[in-house]
């Protein structure tokens, strides 16, 4: 098994993205790159502490590969503006890869190159492509959160078309059920 972890807005949403892939073990939701550890949700909201609201996830490279979550990640949120998703602004919202070890970091740093090499976006592709820091996990009410509140507002205008364009797109990669 290895980890793959991604900053791409709100946790909730990447979350949901990730977790229904075939060969992805366990995905949670939590904190990295800040100054204090153990930070709460509150802490974190507040962007002072400047921790990333991040997933770590946990994969079978035999099953999917790192390069096919970048592709997936890249594809589901949008890398082109700073310290922000939608109508979610922070620091704690930034696009950001945090790679694992040296295979990560160049597989991450040429598909960044790539897209902004053939304007893929209208903007460059501000992701940031750091070591992983320490990952802490966010509080229990945070976990499974699509799952468990699917039908709230806030899952159905914002992760609920993140859920569906990954369905769309990468159909063939979902476990069986899903």
């Amino acid at each position: 098994m290895q980890k793959a972890t991604f900053g791409a807005g709100c946790f909730w949403c990447v979350e949901a993205v990730f977790q229904n892939l075939k060969g992805v073990e366990k995905v949670v939701s939590g904190y990295a790159g800040g100054r204090i550890a153990n930070p709460t949700y509150k802490e974190v909201c507040s962007g002072l502490t400047g921790h990333n609201e991040v997933i770590d996830i946990t994969f079978d490279p035999a099953v999917i590969s790192y390069k096919e979550l970048l592709e997936i990640f890249w594809k589901t949120h949008d890398p082109t503006t700073l310290n922000r998703q939608g109508n979610d602004v922070g620091t704690q919202y930034r696009s950001g890869i945090y790679y694992h070890n040296e295979e990560q970091k160049q597989l991450a740093e040429e598909y960044k190159k790539k897209l902004n090499d053939n304007h893929a976006f209208p903007n460059p592709v501000v992701t940031e492509i750091l070591p992983a820091p320490t990952f802490y996990p966010a509080e229990d009410y945070h976990q499974n959160y699509f799952n468990l509140h699917g039908h709230e507002p806030y899952c159905q205008f914002v992760a609920r078309p993140k859920v569906d364009k990954v369905k769309a797109l990468f159909g063939e990669k979902l476990k069986a059920g899903v």
